[in-house]
């Protein structure tokens, strides 16, 4: 006799298989970054976007280009640069002299996947195009509202503030992005193989799905679905409270940072094969997901990555 409960292990077991077979072919090209791999999948499966920051040549445009690829999923590339407009990224009406009317030409934002290269160079008014769209999932143009594809993902790169031409993001704009992520160098085993394999790109054209839109969908409700105990929630919940508190904090995480950090944890669990969320699924994403919300006050010169291990560290699991 079959039951629920084995009708969902086997789910669970089918999703496993998918995700491990992702992060096999994805290793090929992120050389050694396969923590890296598994957290931008997580990001994707909790239906967020991703922010990778990272000096250039690391691999953050490979990166986009891979998921994309694996997923089977549209992709377009919008390159920012500081005299971008608006119009650039999510289209333009043009008058049609035969029909005497306003023609909508879409622009590269309607895609599964949009990669915003080196978004941190554009001025403000080009970056909030994005805001609409990551949020609700649509444009509006002209007072007229334009669905974007489903799925819809935005990965987007940015160069260290510090570096000429860059533009810093502000609050609201990095608060739509899920996580962010940063690759970093690869270690001296990596690095070898990078320089003494095949060109990345090569490699990336000859690449196959793993997935595609219709199976990514699917997996996106499955992880909705996993369960979150009340104990969970208290922990999440301490977490958001001792930002609140702490004096190390300029200021605490927002009931939406809160939501991502669930959505997330869920994703997590999904990809190591599990039908409900513990406490490490939590601890494992939260570097990513709170990350660019959290900021010391602006006497406490502390580094990012500190913050979040002193979140961790100062609130006990329940």
């Amino acid at each position: 006799m079959v039951t629920v409960s084995s009708l969902q292990t086997r789910e669970t077991q089918a999703a496993r298989r998918l995700f491990d077979a992702f992060v096999t072919a994805g290793s090929a090209i992120i050389v050694g970054k396969q923590h890296a791999l598994r957290l931008a999948l997580a990001c994707l499966l909790a239906r967020g976007h991703l922010l990778i920051e990272d000096l250039p040549g690391v691999g953050k445009t490979t990166l986009a280009h891979l998921l994309a690829r694996l997923l089977g999923l549209s992709f377009q590339r919008i390159q920012f640069t500081s005299d971008m407009l608006p119009a650039d990224i999510i289209g333009v009406s043009i008058y049609d002299r035969d029909t005497h009317s306003f023609r909508f030409n879409r622009g590269p934002i309607f895609s599964q996947v949009v990669l915003a290269d080196e978004v941190n160079r554009a001025t403000p008014r080009a970056q909030s195009a994005l805001l609409e769209a990551m949020e609700e999932r649509q444009v509006t143009v002209d007072g007229t509202s334009q669905p974007l594809p489903n799925p819809f993902f935005v990965i987007a790169t940015q160069n260290p503030s510090h570096q000429i031409g860059t533009f810093p993001l502000p609050e609201s704009q990095l608060d739509r992005f899920l996580m962010r992520l940063s690759l970093g160098y690869p270690d001296a085993e990596a690095e070898r193989q990078l320089l003494a394999g095949e060109d990345r790109r090569s490699m990336l054209a000859r690449l196959e799905p793993v997935l595609n839109a219709r199976e990514l969908l699917a997996l996106q409700q499955g992880v909705e679905a996993i369960h979150v105990a009340p104990a969970l929630l208290d922990y999440v919940q301490a977490l958001l409270a001792h930002t609140r508190r702490a004096p190390l904090f300029a200021a605490g995480l927002s009931p939406r940072a809160g939501i991502g950090l669930i959505h997330a944890a869920r994703a997590w669990a999904a990809i190591h094969g599990r039908d409900s969320v513990l406490p490490e699924d939590v601890q494992a994403v939260l570097p990513g997901v709170v990350g660019h919300r959290l900021r010391a006050r602006d006497d406490l010169p502390v580094a990012d990555t500190r913050l979040s291990d002193s979140l961790l560290a100062a609130v006990p699991i329940p």
